[in-house]
């Protein structure tokens, strides 16, 4: 497979991030029928080809709404689409807060969501007080890397919680097992970045672009 060329804070297009949800999906319905991976698909473009970080998020939305499994890649260890596949069984059968997904609660009550990332970029830290007012709440996810430790928050996360970015940072701190107020010491890197969020609207159905602050 050739490498992509495509510049890396290009946005994916509405019918690319479908192509991404019906990919996580169907990898996840086939491993969990077969514990086989499936290929790479044939009718791609070149911005899922290009390497990027990625995280599929499984959302259980009966009999109410709840996380169900999210797992990823902060960092562009491989092409987009191939990173959504792994991602995506991952998030089904491997996160260590939630029992395996069955066939049949996959089939009949859970969304997927999938968020590629831009490459994270290490915030400069000369005041590190002014941390806060470098992140743009609903804009930036976050990373904090510290003490032999790193945590993770999606963009959408500080928004559906109504966090300020004070907030963001000390719970991306607590994410990463550290205190809250981590983010004010030296040597605790803080990485901003950004996604491209895509939904299904219900189990199976169409996709969407995931409006920001919305669960």
């Amino acid at each position: 497979m050739k490498p992509s060329h495509a510049p890396e804070n290009e946005s994916l297009t509405l019918a690319e991030g479908r192509l991404l949800i019906q990919t996580a999906r169907f990898a996840i319905s086939t491993y969990l029928q077969s514990r086989k991976m499936i290929p790479t698909p044939n009718e791609t473009t070149e911005r899922l080809h290009r390497k990027s970080g990625v995280f599929v998020t499984l959302n259980k939305v009966k009999p109410i709404h709840e996380l169900r499994g999210c797992i990823g890649f902060p960092y562009p260890e491989g092409p987009l689409i191939d990173s959504t596949i792994r991602a995506a069984i991952y998030a089904a059968t491997e996160d260590p807060r939630f029992p395996a997904v069955t066939f049949d609660e996959f089939q009949g009550s859970i969304t997927v969501e999938v968020t590629a990332l831009t490459h994270p970029k290490p915030l400069p830290t000369t005041n590190r007080r002014n941390l806060p007012g470098m992140i743009e709440v609903g804009v930036h996810g976050l990373i904090v890397e510290g003490m032999g430790s790193s945590g993770l928050l999606l963009p959408q996360v500080a928004t559906e919680w109504k966090w300020d970015a004070s907030e963001f940072l000390s719970n991306c701190c607590m994410k990463a097992g550290l205190p809250p107020d981590s983010w004010l010491l030296d040597g605790v890197v803080v990485k901003t970045f950004e996604g491209d969020i895509f939904e299904e609207v219900q189990p199976s159905g169409d996709v969407r672009r995931k409006p920001i602050g919305e669960k």
